[in-house]
């Protein structure tokens, strides 16, 4: 079930002289529980276009469609919330808020959207991140690992249709990163939690089960 399709995107800055292509034309989907990983070097358009899928950005031309709808066709307030519940994401340097603990900033996108908490969820999040023994702690009393394994809890707690990942290792020593490669496998799998994950280092990509390679703003590779 194809649950990610993006049609001809595009994404131009600034005019004339100044006019740069972040993104040319890009095309693919995605299936539901697959896991895909964006490579490329810097300035190839790989967080232009991560952004763009999670609706952070809105697209010189082109289209996304998450789960059969256009976001682009949502106005600002409906395309936040649509945001909210729909898409998980993961930053590389964790957006925790400082004053609130390990179970609070996990819950925090439910609490923003009014919505019930479900304990018995949280209890099995906590679990799946190791982080039972961690769940009062504020982030600053956490190590690095701990904080970016409560950025995923965030991004997972709503059972969001997506999850976009940018660099969710790039801040992390080599035995840090190994753990949330393997959480992210272990969501993808055990949750069947469709993923998309932007990373530079291609063994860390080796970890998907698909690699998009983009340069100058174009997919010249898939496999």
């Amino acid at each position: 079930m194809e649950i990610l399709k993006v049609e001809n995107l595009t994404k131009i800055y600034g005019k004339g002289s100044t006019t740069v292509i972040a993104l040319d034309n890009v095309s693919f989907s995605v299936e539901k529980g697959e896991f895909v990983a964006i490579v490329g070097a810097s300035g190839s358009g790989k967080s232009t276009l991560l952004h763009l899928i999670g609706g952070v950005d809105r697209p010189t031309r082109g289209k996304v469609f998450i789960d059969g709808q256009d976001i682009f066709d949502f106005d600002d307030d409906k395309l936040a919330i649509f945001r909210r519940r729909q898409v998980g994401l993961i930053y590389q340097f964790y957006n925790l808020i400082p004053i609130l603990n390990v179970e609070e900033n996990i819950t925090l996108p439910l609490s923003l959207d009014n919505r019930e908490i479900d304990k018995e969820r949280l209890e099995e999040m906590l679990k799946l991140l190791g982080l039972e023994e961690r769940k009062n702690h504020l982030p600053n009393e956490l190590s690095g690992g701990q904080q970016q394994r409560t950025s995923i809890g965030r991004a997972l707690i709503t059972n969001p249709t997506i999850i976009l990942a940018d660099e969710p290792t790039g801040n992390l020593d080599s035995k840090a990163s190994d753990e949330i490669v393997a959480l992210l496998k272990k969501s993808n799998k055990e949750l069947n939690q469709t993923i998309i994950m932007i990373t530079h280092n291609m063994e860390i990509a080796k970890c998907a089960d698909r690699i998009i390679k983009l340069e100058d703003g174009r997919i010249v590779k898939e496999a």
